[in-house]
């Protein structure tokens, strides 16, 4: 593997990671009030979590294909923002037989929403100082400044 490859890869499954487990946590979160863990809707988390990490990690691929990798905290915290509802809400419509007609698209969006407000939250707690300036990841400054440069 490419030396300057790894620590892109690192950046793109932290990303697609903390979307999908964000996205996770929401679902679980929001599927009612329940006495008994094993009544929780699941498959649902778990396909909409596995359909965020994919939408996210293509996201970040066509990043740093199009050479536009975030030049400040703002910048890049914006762009983790936008990718994880984006891919909230289409692991939410990807997790659920999709019908245009009869899909909850109130709770699509809910979803997206919550799991970007956990993004900013993250982004904000993450933030950590490497020689560009600040950075909302929660990867190492030194792999951080290798992946965005």
């Amino acid at each position: 593997m490419d030396v300057a490859m790894k620590p892109r890869i690192l950046d793109g499954l932290e990303r697609a990671g903390w979307s999908a487990g964000q996205t996770l946590v929401v679902v679980l979160l929001t599927s009612g009030a329940v006495t008994d863990i094993r009544n929780l809707n699941w498959a649902f988390a778990l396909g909409t979590a596995v359909g965020a990490f994919v939408v996210s990690g293509l996201a970040t691929l066509l990043m740093y294909m199009s050479q536009l990798a975030p030049v400040s905290f703002w910048i890049d915290l914006s762009f983790r923002l936008a990718k994880t509802f984006i891919a909230a809400f289409i692991g939410a419509i990807g997790a659920d037989y999709f019908d245009a007609f009869t899909f909850d698209w109130n709770a699509a969006l809910n979803i997206a929403v919550l799991a970007t407000l956990g993004a900013l939250g993250k982004g904000l707690l993450a933030r950590q100082q490497t020689p560009g300036g600040n950075n909302p990841s929660t990867l190492p400054p030194t792999t951080y400044s290798l992946a965005t440069e």
